[in-house]
């Protein structure tokens, strides 16, 4: 039974790392004493071991352990054995780069969908969906496949954002992205905006947040699905 929450961003502006999540991750490791983290997203400025420290602290109000799958040899094994597992954000293109050399995507996929709890933020959400080419991060590198775990049937656009009217920027929005997006690909696509986060049951994929989500599907026009709304319903 899939059991995962999918979050557009790990920090909400003036807060705390994860705090405004807590709740929810608590409820969602509640069997749990102890999780794996994925550092792989992060490019630069920060280790893995700095990273997986950060969210090590995050959970320590929830009385649950963090441990880095950098630090395990075999990490396939910790991965089968974790109790639950954390993906955080960074460059996607990195990450999915890093799981799939090290044939990890497919793994990490049957632990989910066997039913270990799982959390994603940022670019550990992107790689949830079908693949990550609709990601806002830039290229730094060239994954051998864009394909990603498939734990919810379309894609998903972290951190997205409405066009600004009062902006004199005149390139693209991030509509105009996704809609280009749908002149060669035909899987649909939920902008996430901040503060939201998509809670999965099994076959139930449930909005979550305080705001709505874009829902962006080929050949129709955009529409918004308010909070708490099924999207399997939906898609």
């Amino acid at each position: 039974m899939k059991n995962a929450i999918l979050a557009s961003t790990s920090t909400l502006h003036g807060q705390a790392y994860l705090s405004y999540l807590l709740p929810e991750i608590s409820k969602l490791f509640k069997n749990c004493a102890e999780i794996i983290f994925i550092p792989f997203a992060r490019p630069g400025g920060i280790t893995h071991d700095e990273y997986t420290s950060l969210v090590r602290k995050a959970f320590e109000p929830i009385s649950i352990n963090v441990k880095g799958l950098h630090e395990f040899k075999d990490k396939e094994e910790a991965l089968k054995k974790a109790q639950g597992i954390f993906t955080g954000g960074g460059n996607t293109f990195l990450l999915v780069d890093k799981l799939h050399r090290i044939n990890l995507m497919m793994s990490l996929r049957d632990q989910i969908l066997g039913g270990t709890p799982y959390l994603g933020s940022s670019a550990g959400t992107n790689i949830g969906g079908l693949t990550m080419q609709t990601t806002n991060d830039m290229p730094i590198i060239y994954p051998p496949s864009f394909k990603t775990l498939g734990v919810v049937p379309f894609n998903i656009n972290p951190h997205y954002l409405d066009p600004d009217l009062n902006s004199t920027h005149k390139g693209e929005t991030r509509e105009t992205r996704i809609k280009e997006f749908h002149t060669i690909n035909t899987q649909p696509v939920v902008g996430l905006r901040e503060g939201s986060w998509l809670e999965i049951k099994e076959n139930d994929i449930t909005l979550r947040g305080t705001l709505s989500a874009r829902i962006f599907k080929v050949g129709k026009e955009p529409m918004e699905l308010a909070s708490n709304s099924n999207l399997s319903e939906i898609i």
